[in-house]
């Protein structure tokens, strides 16, 4: 049927129950299971940094994971409005979540233009990062891979790998630090163009649309990587990155750094704290089982990081044995593993153009699913803020635009030659841990204390029919927020001015920023909380208890009906002894 013009439409529901599974698989798996988790286990421990990340993924992951997709499923409202409804006082988290996806929105996009950039080279003839007669190559260039290497270790300390020549040098064609932003490169801002229509169109119709795409953007990564896989444990060399991913050091143990890097990497890996599992909740049915979803989907989630890892780590392995160096010299994390180390591996291979294509698709594709999920919680937020206004017959689609086009502009200056020093400043403090480990601390205290874990509780059973373990209502109450501030805590103590390629140091506007990013998002919170307290009405006391009191008109559980039923039932048995007992007095 036709929309009819300034008619308000229908929220609308998931076409599936798959939809919404898929929808979240592929939002939470992305780039951090494949270049971050795997790096900060051999670096942290090997197989001793599962203990802090197990313990981070009881007291903090799951149970958020839990709490905010019930929270939306509940409320049927997106990042912002469920805390409006379910406890104003908490607003500012809402605001806080919103603006990290938007930064993340801005930053994490030029990743996949760099992964696209890469995969059309992956076509060539041969790997432009598996020579050194290219045009941007340097006279210090020197081919790991090649198989008559036979120059002295000592002697390649200043010389630049071929891989690493092409990522720094023809791809960013990075300057000389941030001050140098230098002229833009037109080949990368081509690629950011193809991805930001192809983001577009993948959610230009909400649910809708993106509802169907998961069907291909959530499986098709766990097809590549598998390949991936079995390539990989298949390649020479391949058993000593296995183990060097996961041999046991419990010494690291007593290193808070490690706790850190756990706790950081469970967060952003189970996008908790930012309203994305929210919005993708609130599309479900009232009588879904989000707590046997969530159940799943983190197993899923952890369970894909410790596999990813061996993919990664047996390539590594390989690239060791090629080049006769320790592991430790050829293993990297994000951007480095992803542009340097892989695809320095790849062309150590047979048939290298295909194993290339193959990773940079699987990149391509688990990062897409993060990035338009990001988009889409920013959408249904900001939507369902202004519904009567911007619910209505092509309003989406405009919003959408203008909401792509924002971010495109003012992220620019990331496709310049000094563009990467600009990402990393984003990537280090405007989406940095710190930041949703305090938003975290305060959505536990807020849904725990002032909203209640055991009215929480009952929704849950009523929405699911099954009572959530107990563990969930300790954790939301004592352990999440108890662990999450100390975590803060400690990464403030522990916090080390950013670096690039550990040797260049940012100036002091630069950190400047860089800080005032972090802060726009943590003052959100008791900023809103001061703001409305301010503004209210009566006394103290009274302005308090009306931030912390949820809407009246939320959903009532089958408990709170059968105490209503109950309460009316009394106080209809009372009236009618009081009437019996009027007029037997009366007749005497």
């Amino acid at each position: 049927m036709d929309r009819i013009e300034g008619q308000i439409e229908e929220r609308g529901y998931w076409g599936s129950k798959a939809e919404f599974l898929l929808a979240v698989a592929g939002n939470v798996i992305g780039l951090g299971n494949v270049w971050r988790f795997p790096y900060l286990c051999y670096k942290y421990g090997g197989g001793a940094f599962l203990i802090p990340y197990l313990v981070f993924v009881v007291t903090c992951g799951v149970p958020l994971f839990l709490l905010e997709t019930a929270m939306g499923q509940y409320t049927r409202e997106g990042g912002i409005t469920c805390w409006h409804r379910l406890c104003p006082l908490a607003e500012g988290i809402g605001y806080a979540g919103q603006l990290i996806l938007l930064y993340s929105c801005m930053y994490y996009i030029v990743i996949l233009a760099w992964a696209l950039f890469y995969l059309f080279f992956s076509f060539s003839a041969q790997l432009p990062w598996d020579s050194c007669d290219n045009t941007w190559n340097t006279d210090g260039c020197v081919y790991l891979a090649a198989k008559n290497l036979t120059i002295n270790r000592t002697s390649l300390i200043n010389s630049t790998p071929a891989a690493t020549e092409f990522w720094e040098r023809r791809v960013l064609a990075l300057s000389g630090g941030i001050e140098d932003i230098g002229k833009i490169n037109w080949e990368i801002l081509l690629c950011l163009i193809a991805m930001w229509i192809i983001c577009y169109f993948c959610i230009w119709k909400g649910v809708k649309s993106t509802g169907k795409v998961v069907y291909f953007t959530a499986t098709f990564p766990y097809v590549m990587l598998l390949v991936l896989l079995i390539r990989g444990l298949t390649l020479p060399g391949a058993l000593q990155g296995v183990v060097f991913y996961l041999y046991p050091e419990p010494a690291r143990l007593a290193d808070p750094q490690v706790w850190l890097e756990a706790g950081a990497q469970i967060l952003f890996s189970y996008s908790v704290s930012v309203g994305t599992l929210t919005v993708f909740g609130s599309y479900n049915k009232y009588n879904n089982n989000c707590y046997r979803d969530c159940l799943w989907l983190s197993l899923l989630n952890s369970s894909t990081s410790l596999v990813a890892g061996f993919a990664v780590f047996s390539v590594l392995g390989f690239m060791a044995q090629q080049q006769g160096v320790p592991i430790g010299e050829v293993a990297e994390s994000g951007p480095g593993l992803a542009f340097i180390a892989y695809p320095q591996a790849v062309a150590m291979m047979p048939l290298p153009q295909l194993w290339a294509v193959c990773f940079f698709i699987m990149i391509i594709l688990l990062g897409i699913d993060t990035q338009f999920a990001s988009m889409e919680a920013v959408m249904t937020s900001v939507i369902d803020l202004f519904p009567v206004v911007l619910r209505k017959a092509g309003r989406r689609e405009i919003l959408l635009l203008v909401f792509c086009l924002t971010c495109f502009f003012g992220q620019l200056i990331m496709v310049t030659e000094g563009g990467m020093y600009v990402f990393q400043l984003f990537d280090y403090y405007a989406c940095n841990g710190a930041c949703v480990l305090f938003l975290s601390v305060f959505e536990s205290l807020a849904m725990g204390w002032i909203f209640g874990a055991e009215r929480m509780f009952d929704i849950i059973e009523d929405m699911t029919k099954s009572r959530p373990n107990y563990i969930f209502m300790l954790c939301w109450k004592y352990l999440t927020p108890l662990v999450s501030l100390v975590s803060f805590i400690c990464s403030m103590v522990e916090y080390q001015p950013l670096t690039f390629n550990r040797w260049y140091v940012y100036p002091d506007w630069a950190y400047a920023l860089g800080w005032l990013l972090a802060l726009s998002s943590i003052l959100l919170v008791p900023g809103w909380a001061l703001g409305r307290m301010c503004a209210g009405k009566g006394s103290l006391k009274q302005r308090w208890c009306h931030l912390c009191s949820s809407d009246t008109e939320l959903p009532l559980t089958s408990k709170q009906l059968a105490v209503m039923k109950e309460t009316a039932f009394t106080a209809e048995m009372e009236d009618l002894v009081r009437t019996d007992t009027e007029e037997h007095e009366n007749g005497l």
